[in-house]
């Protein structure tokens, strides 16, 4: 993650059974995250965020990565489809900070 507000790579496969470990690295210098879900549930999320910015959470399928930092999310994925990642952080993921991720 970089203040770019992108993610390297932003389109991920993985197969359905597979467990998958995220090092998640933050090359930046404000705080991001990464929230795994489906569509509908990072775009919730992203509208709940806009409401209560300094809201914390500490679910399995988030990684808040202070700059200079990593951190790993260990996620299986036991359903096919697309899902979603995104950096959830004020106006992160309205500038773009989001990433696709295909479940084959």
């Amino acid at each position: 993650m970089t203040d770019n507000m992108r993610f390297t790579p932003a389109d991920i496969a993985v197969r359905r059974g597979e467990t998958i470990r995220f090092v998640v690295r933050n090359d930046g210098k404000l705080l991001h995250e990464m929230v795994l879900g489906t569509v509908r549930a990072i775009h919730e999320h992203a509208q709940l965020m806009k409401k209560f910015p300094e809201m914390e959470h500490a679910d399995a399928n988030i990684a808040h990565v202070q700059p200079g930092a990593r951190a790993d999310i260990v996620w299986q994925f036991t359903r096919a489809g697309q899902f979603r990642f995104a950096c959830l952080q004020p106006g992160h993921f309205e500038a773009g900070m989001v990433g696709r991720l295909t479940v084959k």
